[in-house]
């Protein structure tokens, strides 16, 4: 899957063992109802996001995850690839009148 959005925050890496660690960051969409999404990075996609910092628009593709721990329900997005967002070709026509 993928989304388009605004670089809201990125956290910094957690290590939560010697075999794992992560990264959070969440982006706010475009949507006419802007939404505020969290994605996480793992283990070597932690550094995938040292080139982007909040404002710029990206694109996430993502992997929806879902897990039962102690008969409850979780639910995260796996993020494995960022890059700059591609500008729509109404985007280019905007900015070229400015």
């Amino acid at each position: 899957m993928e989304i388009t959005g605004t670089i809201k925050l990125i956290n910094d890496t957690e290590v939560i063992s010697d075999k794992y660690k992560k990264r959070t960051f969440v982006i706010t969409t475009t949507d006419k109802y802007p939404q505020d999404i969290q994605f996480q990075a793992s283990q070597d996609k932690v550094d995938m996001l040292n080139g982007f910092k909040a404002g710029q628009n990206i694109t996430v593709s993502f992997n929806l995850r879902g897990r039962e721990y102690n008969g409850k329900y979780y639910n995260s997005l796996e993020a494995w690839k960022v890059s700059f967002a591609q500008a729509t070709p109404e985007a280019q026509q905007d900015d070229f009148l400015l």
